[in-house]
């Protein structure tokens, strides 16, 4: 299964996956104004999905067989599953690991980014295997 992340196409997925995390990132940063840091994560994971949705099929997985609307239904699906990890990650981050090394900078960008970052691989495999395949 490790050889799926040394290819050109995990490569590709890391450039367009890039776009739209710089889109969940920042929508995150602009929630966190009105929201709570947990609200946040779910309502910024939603900007960033409309913009990985277009640049992963469009650029990535370009020759799926899949049909169209039974991709974005399994699209969400993965997604699902993406944000449920991600949003555990960030609050375990965010109110346990970092304060447990007494790490109080930029602990919610720090949190977010970890919560993101691990995601990738999860999401990956389900895009090739079921979203698009």
């Amino acid at each position: 299964m490790i050889r799926h992340f040394f290819s050109k196409q995990f490569l590709i997925y890391l450039l367009m996956g890039g776009t739209a995390t710089t889109v969940n990132f920042g929508a995150r940063i602009l929630f966190n104004l009105w929201f709570s840091f947990s609200t946040s994560i779910l309502l910024s994971h939603f900007a960033g999905m409309a913009i990985a949705f277009s640049l992963t099929k469009v650029f990535v997985f370009k020759h799926s067989q899949q049909n169209f609307l039974h991709s974005i239904f399994l699209f969400c699906l993965v997604n699902l599953i993406t944000i449920i990890q991600t949003w555990l990650i960030s609050m375990g981050f965010a109110y346990y690991l970092l304060p447990a090394f007494h790490i109080t900078a930029l602990i919610h960008e720090i949190s977010h980014a970890a919560g993101i970052g691990l995601s990738v691989f999860t999401s990956y495999l389900g895009h090739k295997y079921w979203s698009f395949r």
